[in-house]
């Protein structure tokens, strides 16, 4: 991951991707494969468009309806065990309330890590 400044006032620390894992969704439906088989199902249909509508928004210049969309995405950020994309997430979220989009390079490295995994379960 690179460095992103912002007129030198701000400088993201270097860190290492996590990946994603199924560690949560396995505790949470035990024993319960077809459960299991849905939430992976719905994972699978619901993150590509929501992906596609946060790069949308931000192509549209439209910062505060993308802070919308990253609010959906940390949660399914969080289901996949990204403890670290959630809070980074979560800051990116407010930060794009305030129209500030100087996070998004480090925001779409996350999601394209999160569709890599969700395409191979």
């Amino acid at each position: 991951m690179q460095n992103v400044t912002s007129n030198n006032k701000f400088t993201c620390q270097q860190h290492k991707l996590e990946q994603p894992n199924l560690n949560y969704i396995n505790e949470l439906s035990g024993s319960d494969d077809l459960f299991k088989l849905k939430f992976i199902n719905i994972l699978k249909q619901e993150f590509p468009a929501e992906k596609n509508e946060f790069l949308d928004n931000l192509r549209n210049d439209l910062p505060r309806a993308a802070s919308l969309n990253v609010n959906k995405l940390k949660y399914k950020m969080s289901v996949l065990g990204l403890e670290q994309g959630f809070e980074r997430a979560s800051v990116f979220e407010e930060e794009l309330r305030d129209g500030c989009t100087r996070m998004t390079t480090e925001f779409i490295a996350i999601l394209n890590t999160m569709d890599r995994y969700i395409n191979s379960i």
